[in-house]
């Protein structure tokens, strides 16, 4: 039988392996398997696997027999076998129920898996799944220096695995004749890149560390280029889009802007505003991502971009992740437009426009007159929430769109506002997360990146410190006189919470969603402190005499409305919030940030946050209250975040603790994200390499059709259900 990498497994491997492999390791052709790769590499006598492992962790670990004993039962019929196994590090015991396997002899070594359990405070298997390393049965892989141990489940070991890849790596199989290699030769020889032929048999069957380094090299290569390609044929494709042009007009919308800021442009904002001009002003569609710093005037940027789009004859769409945000927004630009705001009201300007704002929350009739304003194309500005996305919402010639906090929406979410547009509009995605450049260079690869790093000035600065209340319960105390001080001084705080507090304690605004990592277990830790609950102890103690409120995500919009704008007018002290007051949310007159269980937040977040206050020209306090220790790997994190306020820096601590599919996107999907050994941590070089060769196979006069097995991949991935990660950015 002919085998190709299309190969069902079902044809090679006996059909119970092969039904297990597809439904528990999502494995079906030969090419999956080949591209299964070991999870680590085990080697007699020099690993520390046993004394790492943890309660109820299933592994695979490679041991030597250390004794066996077999004697009955004392509570009923039958026998106990206990096997004792080291590695050279650490030992664990094996314990079989009326089984004796008469192989396990004193000094042979062989593989074992199974859940770790624990008796007697001592870890053991019960009833392990084992393959025995017998040089004298002739087992080839007993004579390897390196065992390759394999992401493998109950039903499909790590050895199942092993003998399976033998079919196809053996000499039967005739690798080298069943992989045709994608990449061209002069690629490979520029960047010394093996053969992929080579690069499989050795990431499976290695004899050295070196072997291993230099295939996961090659097939890392593979991931990036594909990639990158996907992503440049995505720009090409957006660059010849059919959009309009939206020229800068003198005397209009964006010069009354321009005259209204009460402060002068920063030379970023400056520098920013004209590059998106001059794109605003080509046929072709923008597909621009801006990220700045917390406070560094991504909103006005943007707003001058919507105004030079009016002005040209179009409607601009702003949207934004939460209902208090898309509100404060519309406050904000109808505030600066003054008149040339309100166009058709009584006091508006007709040389002016509307500015609209749609949200889920809308009664029926104000909803219609939102709808109709826009449709009609009285709405030149039209801020909202997810709403804007709806059937129904029809724009009169929709030109730009904008989404704010871009980490918030997925690209499905951008192409759904931008389907409503005549032509395809212009687009500028903005996020206040900086962006590690491996990760705009995959996640954002098919959007251009502006940076914005200077801050506006006459801002001043925060200061933030970790508040240890276990280690230093004394410093709770002092941060509550700290905040007492800052309002007694006539400055307003924030108080964050990571749930809101009910009988049932749930919540619509979790902690932890970009990743925070716990060092201690889910099941030993308290609940989260929550906004309701510490609203009354703070009343009632520490802040007692002091106006505060709550703010969350169950108050009706009208709630949050009025409770913000009661803040901002100074007419409320502290707020104690969820996450709701993250991102956008801006009160100049607040000076203190004190976050409550500080080691739920991911380091995002927390710099999110610490963005709100010091908006004006007082300077700000941030305080990370946590019950982690200090030595600990959160504490550490925690004290790192405090230590500055750099969010690029920030941006690569937050990638360090995230695992790498939450970034690329599989976890959210559920998938394999399709990048198995690519690290966006540490291959920043090959990426940027994958990126500079795939922008030029494009661009030569044949591009991928000399390529036919680079094009296949690319097509591949694009049909592939492991695409969905491009899509969950």
């Amino acid at each position: 039988m002919a085998v190709t990498l299309e190969t069902p497994l079902s044809r090679v491997l006996g059909p119970k392996t092969a039904t297990s492999m597809a439904e528990q390791l999502s494995l079906h052709t030969v090419r999956d398997l080949l591209r299964h790769y070991p999870r680590r590499y085990a080697s007699r006598g020099e690993q520390a696997d046993l004394a790492d492992v943890q309660v109820g962790d299933r592994v695979t670990v490679l041991a030597q027999v250390r004794s066996v004993t077999t004697r009955p039962m004392r509570n009923r019929r039958g026998s106990l076998t206990e096997v004792v196994v080291g590695d050279g590090s650490g030992r664990m015991k094996l314990v079989f129920f009326n089984h004796r396997h008469t192989a396990l002899k004193v000094n042979a070594w062989g593989m074992f898996a199974g859940t770790v359990g624990e008796y007697r405070g001592e870890k053991q298997f019960a009833h392990p799944d084992m393959h025995l390393l017998d040089g004298d049965t002739g087992d080839d892989d007993w004579a390897r220096a390196l065992i390759p141990i394999y992401p493998a489940t109950k039903d499909v070991s790590s050895w199942v695995i092993q003998k399976s890849l033998k079919l196809l790596l053996g000499p039967q199989g005739n690798l080298a004749g069943l992989v045709e290699d994608p990449l061209p030769e002069d690629m490979r020889t520029r960047h010394g890149i093996l053969p992929l032929a080579a690069a499989l048999l050795d990431i499976h069957r290695p004899t050295t560390m070196e072997d291993v380094e230099r295939a996961a090299h090659r097939l890392k290569w593979d991931e990036a280029l594909v990639l990158q390609l996907t992503l440049a044929a995505r720009r090409r494709a957006a660059a010849l889009e059919p959009g309009t042009a939206r020229p800068r007009r003198g005397g209009a919308l964006l010069d009354a802007v321009d005259a209204a800021l009460p402060f002068a442009l920063t030379e970023g904002q400056r520098a920013v505003g004209e590059e998106l001009a001059a794109e605003l002003d080509r046929d072709q569609p923008m597909h621009r991502l801006l990220q700045g710093e917390v406070g560094s005037g991504k909103t006005v940027v943007a707003l001058r971009a919507m105004a030079q789009v009016v002005d040209a004859g179009g409607q601009a769409a702003l949207l934004a992740p939460t209902e208090v945000l898309a509100a404060q927004h519309a406050r904000g630009i109808r505030d600066l437009l003054g008149p040339l705001g309100r166009a058709g009201e009584l006091d508006g300007d007709p040389a002016g426009t509307r500015v609209t704002l749609l949200t889920g929350s809308l009664k029926a009739a104000a909803r219609r007159e939102a709808r109709a304003e826009v449709a009609e194309g009285r709405a030149g500005i039209v801020v909202g929430t997810h709403a804007l996305l709806q059937e129904g919402v029809d724009f009169a010639d929709l030109g730009l769109v904008v989404v704010d906090e871009q980490h918030r929406f997925g690209v499905e979410q951008r192409d759904a506002l931008r389907a409503k547009g005549n032509r395809p509009p212009h687009v500028l995605v903005m996020t206040a997360t900086p962006i590690p450049r491996t990760v705009a260079m995959t996640v954002y690869g098919d959007l251009e990146v502006s940076t914005l790093r200077q801050l506006p000035s006459g801002r001043g600065g925060v200061s933030s410190s970790v508040v240890p209340v276990v280690e230093k319960r004394a410093w709770l105390d002092r941060a509550w006189e700290r905040l007492r001080e800052e309002v007694a001084a006539g400055r307003q705080a924030y108080v964050v919470c990571p749930r809101i507090g009910d009988e049932t304690g749930a919540d619509d605004e979790p902690a932890d969603v970009d990743g925070a990592p716990d060092d201690e277990p889910q099941t030993d830790r308290r609940p989260p402190l929550a906004v309701l609950d510490v609203l009354e102890l703070l009343r009632s103690g520490p802040l007692a005499g002091l106006r505060l409120e709550a703010l969350h995500g169950r108050l009706t919009p009208e709630e949050k409305d009025a409770r913000m704008r009661a803040f901002a007018a100074r007419e409320i002290d502290v707020l104690v919030a969820t996450t709701v007051v993250e991102v956008g949310v801006d009160v100049p007159n607040a000076t203190v940030m004190v976050v409550m269980d500080a080691d739920r937040f991911g380091v995002s977040q927390l710099h999110q946050l610490r963005g709100r206050v010091a908006r004006g020209k007082h300077p700000g306090l941030c305080l990370l209250v946590t019950e982690a220790p200090s030595a600990s790997a959160t504490g550490q994190r925690l004290a790192a975040v405090a230590s500055t306020s750099d969010g690029f820096e920030l941006a690569r601590l937050d990638l360090e603790t995230r695992r790498e599919g939450d970034v690329l996107g599989a976890a959210q999907s559920g998938k394999r994200s399709g990048v198995r050994l690519l690290s966006l941590l540490e291959d920043e070089e090959l990426i940027a390499a994958a990126r500079g060769e795939a922008t030029a196979l494009l661009e030569t006069e044949r591009g991928l059709a000399d390529h036919p097995g680079l094009a296949a991949e690319v097509a591949r991935l694009a049909t592939d259900e492991r695409a969905d990660y491009l899509e969950k950015a």
